[in-house]
């Protein structure tokens, strides 16, 4: 098999793997955004394919939700998802990708520098939705803080602590199997 297929292979199973795991979320009263495990999937294509191709995995699971598959949180999609209060951070994942897959593709056996890039990758993405969502809820920068940040802080640590811990060991082996490259 040839590796242009392997890569166009591999991108598709990283959109579909974000779009299994974006419907399933957890709805907060405080919050019009819902915490999600939408960026689990991202991180793992960023350790799996790197910027390039996961911001392109990224960019397919947001055409197939603004055309209307049930593919972000909730189970909804929809071009009101994104101009709605929550489509600032799913912009922002296209940022938040590339962002992090830049110090990943760099630096994957470093697990201090590839948490530091997944964490700058998911503070702008953070930023890219508080702004959004201060924009379209009406909301004062600080409120669009407490409403889209605060509550999602830790849950994003654990999330990022986890990729940085597997993404490595599942890169190793993918690559083991020929199915990446280095």
């Amino acid at each position: 098999m040839s590796r242009k297929t392997i890569d166009l292979t591999l991108t598709a199973l990283l959109a579909a793997l974000i779009c299994v795991l974006g419907p399933f979320a957890l709805p907060l009263p405080m919050s019009p955004v819902p915490v999600s495990l939408t960026t689990i999937g991202i991180y793992l294509a960023v350790y799996v394919a790197g910027k390039a191709r996961a911001t392109l995995a990224v960019f397919l699971y947001l055409l197939l939700g603004f055309v209307g598959m049930p593919v972000f949180s909730g189970f909804s999609g929809g071009p009101s998802k994104l101009l709605g209060p929550t489509g600032g951070y799913l912009i922002g994942f296209l940022a938040m990708a590339w962002i992090c897959g830049c110090f990943v593709d760099r630096w994957w056996k470093r697990r201090v520098i590839s948490t530091f890039g997944m964490l700058l990758g998911t503070f702008v993405a953070y930023v890219c939705g508080t702004l959004w969502l201060a924009y379209e809820a009406h909301m004062t920068a600080a409120q669009a803080v407490v409403a889209g940040v605060l509550p999602y802080i830790g849950v994003d640590l654990l999330k990022i602590v986890l990729l940085a811990v597997v993404g490595p060991y599942v890169k190793r082996a993918l690559i083991r199997a020929d199915l990446i490259e280095s």
